[in-house]
């Protein structure tokens, strides 16, 4: 006598990928076709009676093999709710076959278990499905533990986590069996300049990993920040293997280089000419390098020249590096005491000559700490205009200085320093932030012992914070505030007003050892690449404590443009003294 063992349809608590209890009709496997079924059977049964099995089937002892009728008599015993399991097995006799129903009976569950979890562990997975244990489970309170079991996941941003199968065995034993959606490959396209390591190594998705779509998020989110592409998309692609993907990157390309050449003529700096190179994705590689020369033919000021370059990635580590070397030469501004701009507004030449390097390096996902080396010293060159010459005298008594060359060495020769600095981001794109915000703290230290002519500490608070207003508008707000010691020479003494701090009023209109200022920002869009804003803004700089009652104020509105250029900034502001229109390329806070 032979025995055949056919497993037509597995019941067993099998939660496949696209359904629950999927049948599996392997029944047709052998070929019993005119055979006469000549004995019924059950075997695995302890609490339920054989008579109450046998009563729901219809196939009977002497009918003739059908695989189609036998299906639906293992269906209709697992159907009773007793069972966990049920197969159908034959065994051939001359006379035809044995047909034996295998079933696992419902008992209390001892223990849970689960396979091939890898990102969340046994114990958060027992939490979830703990009141199972002790008790006799029905298909229903095993479909509720499976739909919690893979809420958690996609609640964790494994979006494509299934529990593929739960099985039973006699011992009270249940099993959780986890497909958590590798991701089998990453493809990157359309980029044609970026370097495809460049992409990839802001990825926080890896290969053979589960997705991630909060990764997957935050992965876009560094691609597009590093300003190199006008769109970043993902795509999902089906793997080979059931519920993997293949992840494709799209990408779409700008332009990232530039090239200016021009001249022209003003009463400070006379005839001059221009010529600036750049690319912020030098030859693909990521890296940034900007070169600038600015000659002018009056004989104070000469050549103006500065050349920064910054690679963000030299090392595993993700260590960055900028070096910033320069010799600029610009007018400047004092306006004497409390920013009086009515009547002792000076102009001068200054010159500034100097070298900075940077090191950063991040500290988790969205924190950066960052350390500078500075050399730098500024040169006073000649009077322009206004009631002061520094090198002649004050003119004005109500100035209550000495400008002389006391003055010029007290504020005038090199400086130092080391800045430490910790940055917090978690803006979503930092060109055009929509939510987020972004906190900055830092600390310079300048000194003789650094081999430079000024001892000071300078201490900077920088809080950003931003909200999605509607759909597209958005809610800005920016709070700022520092404080300096020591001997701090005019050039590193902090400065409000202009377009980046009290707009309405003059570019470092006030001056001081003590700073604050705030702005609230309402942007709107008004069409592609243009945006509208309405905004007020609050600041001073003291040189003596802190005074919030003397804070000025100004309100306004303006446009923000890209262009090929970069962002172009438009505003008016109106504040105490009048109004005042600002322009400005470059992003906004």
């Amino acid at each position: 006598m032979k025995k055949r063992t056919v497993k037509p349809l597995l019941f067993a608590v099998g939660f496949m990928i696209t359904s629950m209890f999927t049948m599996v009709p392997s029944i047709y496997a052998d070929d019993f076709t005119g055979k006469t079924i000549v004995g019924i059977s059950v075997t695995g049964n302890e609490a339920v009676p054989n008579d109450q099995i046998t009563s729901v089937l219809k196939v009977k002892a002497g009918d003739t093999y059908d695989a189609d009728a036998i299906k639906q008599d293992m269906k209709a015993v697992f159907d009773l709710n007793d069972f966990y399991d049920v197969q159908a097995n034959f065994v051939e006799v001359p006379e035809g076959i044995q047909l034996v129903y295998s079933v696992v009976e419902k008992k209390p569950v001892k223990e849970i278990t689960f396979t091939g979890n890898t990102k969340i562990s046994a114990n958060d997975l027992l939490t979830l499905v703990s009141t199972l244990k002790g008790a006799v489970v029905d298909n229903k309170s095993l479909h509720d533990a499976s739909q919690s079991i893979e809420q958690y996941y996609h609640d964790q941003g494994y979006i494509l986590a299934k529990v593929s199968n739960i099985a039973m065995n006699p011992d009270g034993e249940i099993n959780f069996t986890i497909n958590e959606g590798l991701v089998e490959g990453i493809v990157i396209k359309g980029n044609e300049k970026t370097k495809t390591s460049v992409i990839s190594r802001e990825l926080n998705i890896k290969p053979q990993q589960p997705f991630d779509a909060k990764a997957a998020k935050r992965s876009l989110q560094k691609i597009y920040n590093l300003g190199f592409f006008e769109d970043v998309n993902i795509k999902l692609n089906p793997g080979r293997e059931p519920n993997a993907v293949v992840v494709e990157i799209d990408v779409v390309e700008k332009k990232t280089g530039s090239f200016t050449i021009g001249g022209g003529y003003s009463e400070s700096y006379g005839f001059s000419s221009i010529v600036g190179l750049g690319d912020t994705n030098f030859r693909g590689t990521g890296n940034n390098l900007n070169v600038e020369f600015q000659h002018s033919y009056y004989k104070s000021l000469g050549t103006s020249w500065k050349v920064n370059f910054t690679n963000p990635y030299i090392d595993a580590k993700k260590t960055s590096l900028s070096i910033s070397v320069f010799n600029t030469t610009g007018e400047y501004s004092d306006y004497g005491l409390d920013g009086d701009n009515t009547t002792l507004r000076s102009t001068y030449y200054r010159r500034s000559r100097g070298v900075s390097l940077t090191l950063g390096r991040p500290q988790g996902e969205y924190t950066q700490n960052y350390i500078t080396l500075t050399k730098r010293k500024d040169s006073y060159l000649e009077y322009v205009s206004g009631p002061v010459n520094y090198l002649a005298g004050s003119s004005d008594s109500t100035y209550n200085a000495d400008y002389n060359a006391d003055y010029l060495k007290d504020n005038f020769g090199e400086v130092h320093s080391v800045t430490l600095a910790k940055v917090y981001d978690n803006r979503d794109n930092i060109f055009n932030p929509s939510e987020g915000k972004r906190l900055s703290l830092s600390s310079e230290f300048a000194g003789k012992a650094l081999g430079g002519q000024f001892d000071f500490d300078k201490y900077i608070a920088d809080y950003r914070q931003y909200f999605k207003v509607g759909s597209k508008q958005v809610m800005a707000l920016r709070l700022s505030a520092g404080a300096a010691t020591g001997h701090v020479p005019d050039a590193s003494l902090f400065t409000v007003g202009g377009i980046d701090t009290l707009r309405g009023y003059e570019d470092d209109l006030f001056k001081g050892k003590k700073m604050f200022s705030s702005s609230i920002e309402y942007r709107y869009p008004i069409a592609k690449k243009i945006q509208g804003v309405v905004f007020t803004d609050a600041g001073n700089a003291w040189n003596g404590d802190y005074n919030l009652s003397e804070l000025y104020y100004s309100i306004g509105t303006g446009v923000r443009v890209e262009t090929p250029l970069g962002p172009v900034r438009l505003e008016y502001g109106h504040g105490s003294e009048g109004g005042k229109f600002h322009f400005t390329f470059g992003t906004q806070f």
